[in-house]
């Protein structure tokens, strides 16, 4: 029994040394020398040895021949091998020698390739340089030839543009140094063109002037035979073609003035017809100059030189000669001297942007006519000649007409100053005397207002006495011109009419609608104009009976000229009009800018939006003032002004930044609608049958319901009915609503796809698109 254990043990120990690391096998030896069966062990031992060397061996033989048939081909590879290091060697030999040819070749390669570098660098610059020699050579040319205004663009392109390319050369710097003395050349230029300029027309104003009063005396030989419309056309024909001289061409560059004085061409000419005052003018010094200075930044210098010079011409010019007196021609030459003046003056206001203004020139001309008139009064004293006298007169007339012509009458500034200095407001009136004083400056029955106590008010402003009572003066004015002129009662009547034609169709016209179109008008005072014109229009009965009174010609006479005051202050009447509809839907625009709607809320509010509460306020406190207005002019603007609303606010929901649109958006929108409505049916403005006003919101209100409502059903089994409910609904405006509301569902409810309800809304929305789709494609078909 022991030595089986012993085996056993002894055989577990070999196990373990045939398995265990060497470096831990002392342990298991030391257990061996501490037993007493040693030499047992190691006859066990060598017995283990013995069968191991009989295993390796029996490896040895199987692999053997592999062995040997490795070495044998191992001794072939090395065969080859020296083969292969032979051709090695020798490829390497060949290879160096070529190289040797390609490192000589790549360093040529290297040199040429560092010149192709230098060469392109070099016409880099001269890229840039070249320009600017050939602009400096073109300012050189230009320069020689006196093209100033062309220079001083090429200049500034050299300056900005040209040098800065180019680099740091010192030509560059020395071109850089003398663009301030080139400036300053080129502005000295311009300047001394101007003053030979002033000095040429202040020598040839009389021949200027000669050639603007024979223009308006063929004028007035042409006014028998001319209607009046084609007389108010011609009589600044001339003018209004030369007004298109200071444009610049299209090209960017040069005013048209450096071309040969180009600005000064008109229409040709019939051959017996006189030619232009202006065709006797070569402005484009004036011009060139303007422009000279605009470019230097010093444009407000040259305004206030020139406009000092010429008020100093002006006062030379409104000197009469010691001797005046004594001849016709002496009148005549004063005369055309003035004329010839304002002929240039009114040239250059309408052919220049802000070298003079209106202020500047009535300011010259109320100067002129003060000096004139005195001139008149002091030497037709001195005159005995009643021949002489008579053809004064008849050329007071003509340099009247003349100016009248260019816009220089002394009614002109009055009725602008009358019409500036009005508060355009009703009239309040304390007592009984004023009433009655008003009363006579102007011809006003209102049987209604007179039972009213006082104070009351007038329904007009202080224009209108003051320009009815300027109306009566001037037909006085002609009525005294025309004595002794041995006229006829009825040549004297028809004067005082065509006159007082010329002052209501071209004179008070033209201030009223400046006061018309000036801006910052408001809406009262646009409102006070129309009411104004309307009792001025009355009056214009007043007027030929007073001028008939005055002459003792019955108006119904055969062949009497009629006052043109009626058309003239209707047309001002129609023009306040159309400016009151354009300034309301401005307003309304602006405060529709102030929209700021959540398109995509959930759920809509209660109230109307604050920017609409605010409108509708505007709204009605703006038809409060409307009551004075006629009753037709305050209807169309009350409708004019929803519709426009209405539009506003549909286009204001369609647009296209607004992408997607929430049922709770529509219902807020739908509030403001019905907001609107509201205001509507309130009948802000009276004389409305029924719910008119209601039918401008009509659009909104059938699209509204449509959706808030979701009826499609009705819409799409009634469209193209007339009873259809939804009549006004346009299907593309519906299609385009319906697709930003599905835009919505499908972006807004990534999540909520998941549940029923909203997978059949989703689908019922497709499904009405598509319908929406056919219906539309049926129809255009």
């Amino acid at each position: 029994m022991a030595s089986v254990e012993t085996a056993a043990e002894h055989e577990r120990i070999l196990r373990e040394i045939e398995s265990t690391d060497t470096n831990c096998i002392g342990p298991t030896l030391r257990s061996v020398y501490d037993g007493q069966e040693h030499g047992l062990f190691m006859e066990k031992l060598e017995g283990r040895i013995r069968n191991h060397d009989r295993e390796i061996e029996k490896m040895c033989n199987h692999h053997f021949q592999g062995f040997v048939d490795s070495i044998t081909e191992l001794l072939k590879v090395r065969g080859e091998a020296q083969k292969l290091k032979s051709q090695v060697t020798e490829t390497n030999r060949r290879l160096q020698n070529d190289g040797k040819e390609l490192l000589n070749t790549m360093e040529e390669l290297k040199q040429c390739r560092l010149q192709q570098r230098n060469i392109a660098t070099s016409i880099d610059k001269l890229t840039h340089c070249l320009p600017v020699l050939e602009m400096y050579s073109k300012l050189q040319e230009q320069m020689r030839s006196k093209r100033y205004y062309p220079a001083l663009r090429t200049l500034e392109q050299l300056e900005h543009t040209c040098l800065p390319r180019a680099g740091r050369y010192r030509f560059c710097a020395i071109m850089a140094e003398n663009i301030p003395q080139l400036r300053t050349h080129i502005r000295d230029v311009s300047l001394s063109d101007l003053k030979d300029f002033l000095e040429s027309i202040r020598k040839h104003s009389d021949k200027i002037g000669e050639t603007a009063m024979k223009q308006a005396q063929l004028q007035r030989s042409l006014d028998s035979t001319l209607p009046h419309q084609q007389r108010a056309g011609s009589s600044r024909r001339v003018r209004k073609e030369a007004g298109q001289g200071t444009e610049l061409d299209g090209q960017g560059g040069s005013p048209l003035s450096e071309q040969d004085s180009g600005i000064l061409d008109v229409e040709d000419e019939e051959e017996d017809e006189v030619p232009g005052a202006q065709d006797l003018v070569d402005f484009s010094p004036v011009y060139r100059c303007l422009h000279i200075y605009t470019v230097l930044g010093a444009r407000d210098t040259f305004e206030s030189y020139y406009r000092k010079q010429r008020r100093k011409q002006a006062r030379l010019v409104l000197q009469p000669h010691s001797n005046m007196h004594e001849t016709l021609e002496g009148y005549r030459r004063y005369f055309n001297q003035i004329v010839g003046f304002f002929v240039v003056e009114d040239h250059i206001l309408h052919t220049t942007q802000g070298l003079v203004n209106r202020a500047y020139v009535e300011e010259l001309w109320e100067l002129a006519l003060s000096k004139t008139i005195a001139a008149l009064r002091t030497h037709s004293s001195y005159c005995t000649d009643p021949d002489l006298v008579l053809d004064l007169k008849n050329l007071i007339v003509l340099f009247a007409d003349t100016l009248q012509g260019y816009g220089f009458p002394k009614w002109n500034l009055t009725f602008r100053q009358i019409l500036d200095q009005d508060n355009y407001s009703p009239i309040p009136v304390s007592t009984e005397e004023q009433y009655k004083r008003f009363l006579g400056q102007f011809p006003f029955q209102d049987p209604e207002l007179d039972k009213l106590p006082f104070p009351k008010k007038l329904p007009f402003s202080e224009f209108v006495p003051k320009v009815y009572t300027q109306l009566k003066e001037f037909i006085y004015a002609c009525l005294k011109f025309s004595e002794d002129l041995h006229l006829s009662s009825t040549e004297i009547d028809d004067m005082i009419r065509k006159s007082t034609n010329l002052l209501l169709t071209r004179t008070l016209s033209n201030c009223l609608q400046y006061a018309i179109k000036k801006k910052n008008v408001g809406l009262a005072e646009l409102v006070q104009i129309i009411v104004n014109t309307t009792h001025l229009e009355q009056s214009c009965q007043y007027l030929e009976g007073f001028i008939s009174n005055i002459t003792n010609v019955p108006p119904d006479t055969v062949n009497a000229t009629k006052l043109y005051g009626t058309s003239t202050f209707k047309d001002a009447r129609h023009a306040a009009e159309e400016e009151i509809y354009t300034n309301l839907n401005l307003k309304i625009d602006q405060f529709l800018q102030l929209a700021d709607y959540d398109w995509m809320a959930v759920q809509g509010g209660g109230q109307a939006s604050d920017y609409l509460s605010d409108l509708i306020a505007f709204l009605c406190s703006t038809f409060a003032v409307f009551t004075h207005l006629p009753g037709k002019v305050a209807q169309t603007a009350c409708m004019s002004a929803c519709k426009h609303l209405s539009t506003s606010l549909l286009q204001l929901l369609l647009e296209a930044d607004v992408r997607q649109v929430s049922m709770g958006a529509l219902q807020q929108f739908n509030v403001d609608v019905k907001e609107c409505e509201r205001f509507a049916r309130a009948g802000p403005v009276p004389g409305f049958q029924g719910d008119t006003l209601l039918l401008a919101f009509i659009d909104l209100r059938q699209l509204l319901d449509l959706f808030t409502q979701w009826d499609w059903s009705t819409y799409l089994a009634d469209y193209g009915r007339p009873t259809c409910k939804y009549l006004r609904v346009n299907p593309h405006t519906a299609l385009a609503l319906l697709e930003k509301m599905k835009d919505t569902s499908r972006k807004n409810n990534v999540f909520a796809q998941f549940r029923k309800n909203e997978r059949d809304k989703q689908k019922l929305i497709d499904t009405v698109v598509k319908q929406l789709r056919n219906l539309i494609a049926a129809h255009q078909s």
